[in-house]
């Protein structure tokens, strides 16, 4: 179908979008260097995901292929190869160009031939008393097994002389005992990296052979693990599975320069990877060094302007969270407004409060230091029950949520892990307290990101609060649900998948398409990581060739293609990639004059949400709230500095603008609004603090000048009848 892309393809284009943001004029030098190192980590993870589980299918199961495109898993392998070799060349001129700019404030990261006399004599020193006695060379050839190379660790390789057959020496380079980044003057600032020294006297290691070539090498191996619901306790069967993933299949080979054809061949061969696996940078093979970089200066025009989260206006400071959620429902938006001073006071000010009877909770990721888990063992240690749904398949958050895991069950936490057969993504809360007047009150939260502090700060997100009974019923029935192993199917009000999502959402999609179809404005919108669920895929096709108005914000992979004549001419597709990364999921049905129904939630537009994973969306019922979204959303569509439009060919572009025309940075202007919004809560409050300030002095006052009354004479009491009058 000319109007759907393949899903790999797709993110592909989305990575390189994150790698424009490193060629920005507009983003500082050291952010720039940033988004090429979150380039870097990106394909990292797809290669040990996606790409891992393409290998996988196109072993066992060569003939499948995309709902999209028909591709099989091999023509698909070959597509994003292909794909990777183009952007190549991208990431290595943004590395290059932003070092080059960096010049002009003192950075340098200098090769070991660019360095002076004086420094080169002082590598050979560092490299003989701070690395040589912390590693160990390792020959190999076919006499000699090829010992085991670790995920994304570095390693120098280089060809000895052998008068028989092909000998290679490995070189293991541990940053353990020793910096990546050696410093070549006070500051720093001018560097070398530890790799490129070990490369440099990796002869030392091998001394009576001579080195015919050398090269650091780096392989990226699977990380598609298999969970499978067999055995005693889910949590040990994870553990095993984490420990195994890291001996899985290589799935792509780097160099740092072209290697000799004969030692190149003979490493392919004993990883069992194919040529077509190798890529070879010109820049470093692990870029993770340069948020260190950043630390090094801070000089205000090489940073971001720092932005501190305000407090949220629609939460005072003196009344407890429960009980102003059920005066009026809560929205929150992160990174703008600040978790600690909104959720996480929840749940501190619930476990402290006697009459909270219980917490349940679902968790995926977390921080390092987690507040949430802190506040969850305070509640469980005073009392209260506290059930906690902890996803272990979270992935490369496994090895955390097990640890996780293990603390809320010392402090009395009951720990569950969902259903076998799909993940728990979903990010929902149900508090339950005792009422004043009898019975119970309940306060539920429904977000799009996670409970963690950190990300909460660096990625765009949503979250409500609402005391509506009828969601609460719902979120109940999804903890029992998720504690039987089972799945909710017929909710009030929320979409449950993997059975109550979908259908509810191609539903309020079919009454759009009447409403268009009727001669009304059907209108349909969404902001989603992702939108590759080839059911509702077909269903805004089905609702643009209707004339539905569908407008979708998109930060990666999207397998429609918006404006194709005939399919989807009445779609918009963006994508905005900036500071921050967009995370949040609403779904808009209708305009406001048709009754517009409005959810967020934790689910994208993909199958493994839809019909695969347990998610949660919430409706946005209150009237300020929706204004609130819908505010947001028409920024989002304003944005015309880091928003791009797709095209009807599938590529993407800047949206342009006239001179005139004000530049709107959606993220900033959420941020500038953020603090406008802080300030007029504040003068509110001051003129309100004042004014009662005046209305009490001023009765103060009035009472000084008023002449006290003189009380009144006692009138003689009347003598009842009958009562005899006392002899004086």
């Amino acid at each position: 179908m000319e109007y759907l892309e393949n899903r790999e393809l797709s993110w592909l284009k989305f990575n390189k979008r994150v790698l424009e943001e490193a060629t920005d004029k507009d983003t500082p030098l050291l952010e720039r260097l940033s988004f090429s190192s979150i380039y870097q980590s990106n394909l990292d993870e797809f290669f040990m995901v996606r790409v891992g589980s393409l290998s996988d299918a196109a072993k066992n199961d060569p003939d499948r292929r995309d709902s999209k495109t028909g591709l099989t898993p091999a023509q698909q392998l070959d597509a994003v190869f292909t794909a990777v070799r183009r952007l190549q060349p991208d990431v290595e001129e943004a590395y290059s160009r932003t070092m080059t700019e960096l010049a002009a404030y003192g950075f340098e990261h200098v090769s070991y031939d660019k360095a002076t006399p004086e420094e080169q004599h002082f590598l050979e020193l560092y490299f003989k008393r701070e690395i040589k006695p912390f590693i160990s060379g390792i020959v190999i050839n076919d006499q000699l097994p090829f010992p085991f190379l670790k995920n994304k660790e570095l390693y120098a390789a280089v060809q000895l002389s052998s008068k028989k057959d092909v000998a290679i020496g490995i070189v293991p380079i541990n940053h353990d005992h020793s910096e990546r980044m050696i410093p070549l003057g006070n500051d720093g600032k001018r560097f070398i990296l530890e790799e490129e020294v070990v490369l440099r006297f990796a002869h030392l290691m091998f001394k009576g052979s001579k080195v015919l070539d050398r090269t650091v090498i780096r392989v990226t191996r699977s990380a598609d693990i298999m969970v499978s619901g067999k055995g005693a306790d889910f949590r040990e069967r994870m553990e095993e599975l984490v420990a195994k993933r890291t001996k899985l299949a290589p799935m792509r080979l780097e160099l740092s320069n072209p290697f000799r054809r004969e030692a190149l061949d003979y490493i392919c061969r004993k990883l069992k990877i194919k040529n077509d696996r190798v890529f070879v940078s010109r820049i470093p093979l692990d870029l993770s060094y340069l948020f260190q970089l950043q630390e090094l200066d801070d000089n205000d025009q090489l940073h971001y302007l720092p932005l501190t989260p305000r407090k949220p206006e629609m939460l005072a400071e003196n009344r407890s969270v429960f009980s102003q959620v059920k005066a009026h429902d809560v929205l929150l938006s992160y990174p703008f407004e600040s978790m600690t001073a909104s959720f996480i006071r929840l749940l501190q000010e619930s476990a402290e409060d006697p009459r909270v009877v219980s917490i349940r909770i679902t968790l995926y990721r977390l921080a390092k230091n987690s507040k949430v888990i802190s506040a969850l063992c305070t509640a469980a240690e005073n009392g209260k029950e506290v059930l906690v749904m902890i996803e272990l398949r979270a992935r490369f958050d496994e090895e955390n949520n097990i640890e996780w895991s293990k603390v809320l069950q010392q402090a009395g936490v009951k720990v569950i892990y969902g259903p076998r057969e799909f993940k728990a993504h979903s990010k929902l809360l149900i508090i339950k307290r005792k009422a004043q007047g009898g019975g119970f009150d309940y306060v539920t939260q429904i977000g799009t990101g996670n409970y963690n502090e950190k990300t909460s700060t660096l990625y765009t997100d949503l979250m409500v609060m609402t005391a509506d009974r009828q969601i609460a019923e719902d979120a109940d029935e999804v903890f029992r649900a998720l504690q039987n192993g089972t799945y909710l199917e017929k909710p009030y009000k929320l979409l449950v998948s993997p059975l109550a999502m979908r259908p509810k959402i191609l539903e309020l999609m079919d009454q759009q398409i009447e409403i268009a179809k009727t001669g009304g404005e059907g209108y349909i919108a969404a902001k989603v990581n992702s939108l590759c669920d080839r059911v509702i895929i077909d269903k805004l096709v089905e609702a643009s060739q209707a004339g539905v108005k569908i407008e979708l914000v998109v930060r990666g992979i999207c397998c429609l293609i918006a404006g194709v004549e005939g399919y989807t001419e009445n779609i918009t597709v963006r994508s905005i990639v900036g500071r921050f990364l967009e995370h949040s999921r609403i779904f808009i049905f209708g305009t406001v004059e048709n009754g517009q129904r409005i959810y967020i939630g934790s689910a994208d537009y993909m199958s493994r949400n839809t019909i695969r994973r347990v998610e949660v969306s919430a409706p946005v019922e209150d009237e300020r709230l929706k204004k609130r979204i819908r505010e947001l959303f028409s920024v989002l569509m304003r944005d015309n500095v880091k928003a791009r439009i797709m095209r009807p060919d599938g590529s993407y572009v800047h949206i342009s603008r006239a001179e005139s025309e004000e530049a709107v940075n959606s993220q900033e202007y959420l941020y500038r609004d953020a603090y406008r919004r802080q300030d007029e809560k504040a003068e509110r409050q001051e003129k309100l603090r004042a004014s009662r300030e005046k209305a009490a002095a001023a009765k103060k006052s009035a009472a000084k000048k008023t002449p006290a009354k003189k009380p009144a004479a006692k009138k003689p009491a009347r003598r009842k009848t009958g009562e005899k009058t006392k002899k004086s």
